[in-house]
C-alpha cells in the first residue's frame, strides 16, 4: 500500500535535514539522536493521515511528546525550522510561553535575585524544571511527598540524550531547587540535594587547554584563503584568538554591532548579559573586511557570519567550532575553538593584566571563573593573585 503524498514528502524533508546538519558540522551523535526521533514522528504522523500543513504546528508537536520525553521536540523544531527557510512550509513551529505552577515560578525570581542569573541562565532553569514537573504530574507525585527515589527515576529519565557534562549541569540545577524546596520554602521534610549524585568521576591528567606561540603561529600560517569557507573561518579564528570571544558570540555579531571604520565591535550577548564595546585590532579589521566584501552572501539576515549554501542563515556555534577544529586538526592540533579562547587569557596573564582585568575582558561574572582559564606556571599566578614573589 502507498504511503500519503504527505507522509513521502515528510520522509524526505527528514532525509534532506540529516543531510544537512552532517554537511553543517554536526556531531554524529546528536545526528543520530535525531534521526532517532524524527523516525518516531514519520511514524507518529502515518498513522494519523494529516494534511501537510498541519504537521508542523505546536498541536501536532504536542500531541507527538504525549509520553515522551521533552527532549524529542529538538529534533521535531529543528526539522521545522529548516523547512521554512527551504520555503517548504509557511512558518516553524513556534515556542508557546507557559508559566510553571507557582512553587516554581516563585523559585526561579528567588535564583535569579539572590544570584543575579542572566536571562539565558534562568530559562535554561525552566526546561529542567519544566521536565521534572512534568514527570511529576504524570506518575501523580506531589512535591511535598518528594523522595530521593523520584528523583533518581527522573534524572535516568531526563538525562538519556544529554551527554556528561550537560547532565552534570542539570545536576546541578536539580540540587539548588531541592534545596530551596527545604531550607527556604520548607516544603520537604528531608535535604535531598547531597544525594543527587553522578557516577564517579576519576581525575585524569589533562594538557593545558591552551597553545603555544609556535602553534598558533603554525595554525595561521595553514590558513590558505583560497576558497569561501577559508575566508571565512580566517575571519572567525580572529575574533576567538585576538579578541578571546565565545564562539556563541562570535556567531551573534550583527551588521550592526561592527564599526569598521572606528575599529569598535559591541558584544551583546555575554553571560553577564551585560553588553560590552571591544577596539577591534587591525588584523581583525582586514580579516573581517576580506570576509563582507569577497565572501559574505546576500542576504535579509543581519548576522555576520552566514552559511555558504542557500538559504544563506546564521551559523550555529557548532558549525563554527567544527571548522575551527578541522583546521587545527589539519596541523596536529588536537584543539577546540575553546583553546583559543583560553590563548587569549593566557596572554593577558603573561602581558601584565590583572585577574579582574582578565574578568571583565573574558566576560566573567567572577574572578573563580576566570580563574579556571590559566593554566600557568605557579610563580606566575602568585605575582597575579596575591602580589607576591617567590
Amino acid at each position: 500500500m502507498d504511503m500519503p503524498v504527505n507522509n513521502t514528502l515528510l520522509e524526505q524533508a527528514i532525509s534532506d535535514y540529516l543531510l544537512w546538519m552532517v554537511s553543517n558540522g554536526y556531531s554524529l551523535k546528536t545526528v543520530a539522536t535525531y534521526k532517532s526521533a524524527l523516525k518516531h514522528f514519520l511514524t507518529f504522523n502515518s498513522s494519523r493521515n494529516i494534511a501537510w500543513h498541519d504537521i508542523f504546528t505546536i498541536e501536532t508537536l504536542k500531541d507527538f511528546q504525549k509520553g515522551r520525553s521533552k527532549s524529542i521536540a529538538h529534533a521535531v523544531r529543528g526539522l521545522s525550522r529548516y523547512l521554512f527557510r527551504q520555503n517548504r512550509i509557511s512558518q516553524p513551529i513556534g515556542k508557546t510561553e507557559y508559566r510553571l505552577p507557582k512553587i516554581y515560578e516563585d523559585y526561579l525570581v528567588y535564583h535569579e535575585k539572590s544570584r543575579q542569573a542572566p536571562s539565558r541562565r534562568i530559562k535554561q532553569i525552566k526546561r529542567v524544571l519544566a521536565a521534572l514537573h512534568d514527570y511529576l504530574q504524570r506518575h501523580k507525585i506531589d512535591l511535598s511527598s518528594l523522595k530521593i527515589d523520584h528523583i533518581d527515576d527522573f534524572l535516568a529519565e531526563f538525562f538519556a540524550p544529554f551527554a556528561p557534562k550537560t547532565r552534570k549541569a542539570y545536576r546541578s540545577i536539580i540540587r539548588g531547587f531541592l534545596k530551596y524546596l527545604y531550607h527556604q520554602r520548607r516544603m520537604i521534610k528531608k535535604d535531598l540535594a547531597p544525594l543527587v549524585v553522578g557516577a564517579p568521576m576519576f581525575a585524569q591528567a589533562k594538557p593545558p587547554t591552551f597553545l603555544r606561540p609556535h602553534e598558533v603561529k603554525k595554525l595561521f600560517a595553514s590558513v590558505q584563503l583560497s576558497t569561501p569557507l577559508d575566508i571565512r573561518t580566517y575571519a572567525t579564528l580572529h575574533l576567538a584568538y585576538t579578541m578571546g570571544l565565545r564562539p556563541n558570540e562570535i556567531c551573534s555579531i550583527t551588521l550592526d554591532d561592527i564599526y569598521l571604520n572606528r575599529g569598535e565591535l559591541t558584544i551583546r550577548e555575554r553571560k553577564t548579559d551585560n553588553p560590552v564595546l571591544l577596539p577591534i585590532p587591525e588584523k581583525v579589521v582586514k580579516a573581517i573586511a576580506a570576509y563582507l566584501i569577497g565572501v559574505r552572501p546576500q542576504s535579509e539576515h543581519r548576522t555576520l557570519f552566514l552559511s555558504l549554501n542557500a538559504p544563506f542563515g546564521p551559523i550555529s556555534p557548532t558549525v563554527l567550532n567544527h571548522h575551527i577544529k578541522t583546521l587545527m586538526r589539519g596541523v596536529n592540533l588536537p584543539s577546540t575553538a575553546y583553546w583559543l579562547r583560553h590563548t587569549y587569557a593566557q596572554n593577558l596573564l603573561e602581558a601584565g593584566a590583572s585577574i579582574y582585568e582578565i574578568k571583565e575582558m573574558l566576560g566573567h561574572d567572577s574572578i573563580e571563573s576566570a580563574q579556571k582559564y590559566l593554566q600557568v606556571d605557579i610563580k606566575l599566578m602568585r605575582k597575579v593573585l596575591f602580589d607576591e614573589t617567590l
